[in-house]
């Protein structure tokens, strides 16, 4: 009888004990760790003052390398080795014991960390991670193994990143501004240099080419009054002048220039702000949250948008510098009215075609792929930067708008952002035809 109990005793505790060990498998199972994590890389970024191409190659590495880890854990989600122009299958030690939301979030920050400046940001957050696995229970050698196998999928996703051309094109040369009237020439106040021309030797994700998608020439340049350049000038100065608040508001609210200089007396100095990227990413984050996602479905999202986002920024810069074309602001100070400003600050690279309206075009096309077209989204991308919400009731709303406020804040011209529209909806269409996230079934 003593013996019968003895047994039963120890029977019930080893139950007990399996059960209380094994409550750490659900942590970090939803989507905010990775939400979170993505905000983080987001203050760095604009910390270090990323330009809007840069900021997206950090976005989209990042995101694959945390996504590749829900492909190794799910057979339900298939890798983007061999859907990426030259992304190879990697080789990987998985181990029994591995808790995949965290080797996906190491996988994250490891690849973030090789693609910024402020490395001891992320080894803060990386520290704050670790501490909340072991208050979550995580065991020892769980932890350990998990983290092995996030530092070895970020160094094979870091190894596919050296292979773009982005550390040979730092050395190339800088853009040289041409006396030609109708090119690009640097705008007030800091006059900075044009930003990145050579993108499109970037290898892209999913593009044949950069200039694959090559959008119709702008309008032919013409200082004739009542001529069809001159129009759509004019058409930029007369919105400029009679903006109503909610335009203003709408211009603000997507300005996403990290570039914005301020001027003091003798004193210049930079606002911290985010990319248009950035912004879109932070949209995937929060329609991550609404949905309420889980963190596999929450690294397809970002590894997906963040996709998209890249190769259109590659396929507008190849635009961007092919046609070279002057920006309103100088246009209209030189051939209407000296005095005239935009609302906004105009960013540093030439004008054709609107990177806003590329980029935004390919990422609400992703996130609509995979969320839907009728998502509520509370976008309060902007608040850290002291800006309201807005709210959007489907992606394409969101993105239309992103558009139409450089038309609002005096940065393009109409063209640019309905042939900006259009080229961003071949990008993202592009994306999808060549990519599938999930096996079939």
């Amino acid at each position: 009888m003593a013996k019968n109990i003895l047994l039963f005793l120890l029977t019930t505790c080893i139950l007990f004990s399996c059960k209380e060990n094994r409550k750490y498998q659900s942590a970090l199972q939803d989507n905010q760790a990775l939400v979170d994590a993505n905000l983080n890389i987001t203050a760095v970024m604009v910390h270090d003052i990323f330009s809007p191409p840069v900021a997206s190659r950090i976005y989209a590495y990042s995101s694959i390398a945390a996504y590749e880890v829900t492909a190794l854990a799910d057979p339900n989600y298939k890798s983007l080795a061999g859907q990426l122009n030259g992304f190879e299958k990697g080789a990987f030690e998985v181990p029994a014991e591995c808790h995949y939301p965290l080797a996906s979030l190491v996988a994250f920050y490891n690849v973030a960390k090789a693609l910024v400046f402020s490395e001891e940001q992320i080894d803060s957050y990386t520290a704050e991670l670790f501490n909340k696995a072991d208050v979550e229970g995580i065991p020892a050698s769980v932890k350990e193994n998990s983290i092995q196998l996030g530092k070895d999928m970020a160094k094979h996703v870091l190894s596919y990143a050296s292979g773009d051309n982005y550390g040979p094109t730092r050395s190339y040369s800088k853009y040289t501004v041409t006396s030609e009237a109708e090119t690009w020439k640097p705008t007030p106040p800091a006059y900075i240099e044009g930003i990145e021309p050579h993108w499109n030797q970037i290898r892209p994700f999913t593009l044949d080419s950069a200039s694959q998608f090559k959008p119709a020439p702008p309008t032919a340049f013409d200082t004739k009054e009542g001529s069809i350049f001159y129009s759509e000038a004019k058409a930029v100065m007369d919105a400029g002048l009679n903006l109503t608040k909610e335009q203003k508001d709408i211009a603000m609210f997507w300005d996403c220039n990290p570039y914005k200089m301020n001027i003091k007396g003798h004193v210049m100095f930079a606002d911290k702000k985010i990319t248009p990227g950035g912004h879109w990413m932070g949209i995937a984050g929060i329609a991550a949250k609404t949905k309420n996602l889980n963190w596999k479905e929450t690294t397809e999202v970002m590894a997906l948008t963040s996709i998209a986002l890249f190769d259109a920024f590659i396929s507008c810069w190849d635009e961007k510098y092919r046609s070279i074309l002057i920006r309103p602001e100088t246009y209209i100070n030189q051939y209407m009215d000296k005095d005239w400003t935009p609302l906004l600050q105009t960013p540093p690279f030439p004008e054709y075609t609107s990177g806003h309206s590329v980029a935004s075009k390919s990422a609400a096309i992703a996130l609509t792929h995979l969320l839907g077209n009728e998502v509520h989204i509370v976008d309060s991308t902007e608040v850290t930067y002291g800006l309201p919400v807005r709210e959007f009731d489907s992606f394409n709303q969101a993105a239309s708008e992103a558009a139409i406020s450089r038309f609002y804040g005096g940065i393009h011209y109409i063209p640019a952002i309905e042939n900006g529209v259009d080229q961003g909806e071949n990008v993202g269409k592009h994306v999808l035809s060549r990519i599938k996230t999930k096996n079939q079934s």
